[in-house]
C-alpha cells in the first residue's frame, strides 16, 4: 500500500470559500478513479504556516499510482483545479506495509 501526499502553497488570490470548493471538488473529482482508494483533503488550521492544502490518497502500488497519473480525469483535474490555485507543491511516498520492499510496490 503507497500513502501519497501533496501539500500546496495556495496562491494569495485563493479565499477560504474558493478552499472549501477545492476541497469539495478534490474528494468528488478524485473518487472516480478506480485506481485512488482513499481520498483525504484538508487546509491546514495554523494560520502561519505556507503550506496551506494538502491531499493525500491511497494506492494498491507504485504501478497504480503511476497508472492515475496518466488518467484524463486526473489531470484534467490537476489542469483545471490544482495549477490555478497553487504557487508550488511539496510530494511525498510512504509504503505502509511493514517489511515489505518498496521496490515491489
Amino acid at each position: 500500500m503507497v500513502y501519497h501526499v501533496t501539500l500546496y502553497k495556495l496562491q494569495p488570490e485563493v479565499t477560504p470559500a474558493k478552499l472549501e470548493q477545492l476541497m469539495f471538488s478534490t474528494r468528488m473529482t478524485l473518487l472516480k478513479i478506480p485506481e485512488i482508494l482513499s481520498v483525504k483533503c484538508g487546509k491546514n488550521i495554523d494560520p502561519t504556516s505556507e503550506w496551506t492544502f494538502f491531499i493525500a490518497l491511497d494506492f494498491e502500488s507504485m504501478e497504480k499510482k503511476a497508472m492515475v497519473e496518466d488518467e484524463a480525469i486526473y489531470m484534467k483535474f490537476v489542469a483545471d483545479m490544482i495549477k490555478p490555485n497553487t504557487v508550488s507543491a511539496l510530494e511525498l511516498d510512504y509504503e505502509m506495509e511493514p517489511g515489505k520492499a518498496v521496490k515491489y510496490s
